[in-house]
């Protein structure tokens, strides 16, 4: 399941060395709130980290992830729509079981974020938040990605300001793991990989009950 997950991420993210590797981090609970001059994530821990410094996969209560968009640049906040690029996105450790404890990741999205309604088959909602990344890594190396965060189900209304957070994983490529520094996806390949994620929202549930 992992696995799948980091693939279908990293399509999002940046053409890669034939070598390359990357981290995987998930990120559970907090809010996301905002409105049309964009979205914040606060008060999410990160819960699991896997092939950090060549490490398996580490659990726990290891820091947190925070974020925010641009603007909405199209669409709705209650119909979905999308975010302009820019904003913030940071990975925090706080030194849990070999994590370091400082930024690991500080970056912005480097292109437009995807803001996607999902209808469930019980007549319920729920969004996901996604979009490609680019920053930098703690050692001072460039680094992308990509990240997407799966709300708790809205009911039957939609979103109206704010929301909690069910899970996010972020997928995160840097030059000190042979990653190749390319340029940002275009629209139409985010709009292209943002259909898939319309499925992807299931599996984020079922990993985060795991």
């Amino acid at each position: 399941m992992r696995r799948m997950l980091c693939l279908l991420l990293m399509t999002l993210a940046l053409p890669m060395a034939a070598l390359g590797s990357s981290v995987d981090f998930t990120n559970s609970g907090g809010t996301v709130s905002g409105g049309n001059a964009g979205l914040s994530l606060s008060g999410s821990k990160l819960i699991a980290v896997s092939g950090l410094n060549g490490m398996g996969l580490i659990t726990g209560n290891l820091g947190s992830v925070t974020l925010s968009t641009g603007a909405l640049s199209g669409g709705s906040l209650t119909m979905g729509g999308t975010f302009a690029a820019g904003g913030s996105f940071v990975i925090m450790g706080n030194g849990t079981n070999g994590i370091p404890n400082t930024v690991i990741f500080n970056g912005s999205f480097s292109g437009p974020a995807t803001w996607v309604l999902v209808n469930l088959s019980n007549g319920t909602r729920e969004y996901t938040l996604s979009g490609a990344l680019t920053g930098t890594w703690f050692t001072g190396a460039p680094a992308n990605g990509a990240t997407i965060q799966l709300t708790i189900p809205v009911g039957t209304g939609f979103f109206n300001g704010s929301t909690k957070i069910s899970s996010g994983d972020n997928n995160i490529s840097s030059g000190d793991n042979n990653i190749s520094v390319t340029v940002s996806p275009e629209l139409g390949s985010l709009t292209f990989v943002g259909s898939g994620f319309v499925g992807l929202a299931g599996m984020l549930r079922r990993k985060l009950k795991r």
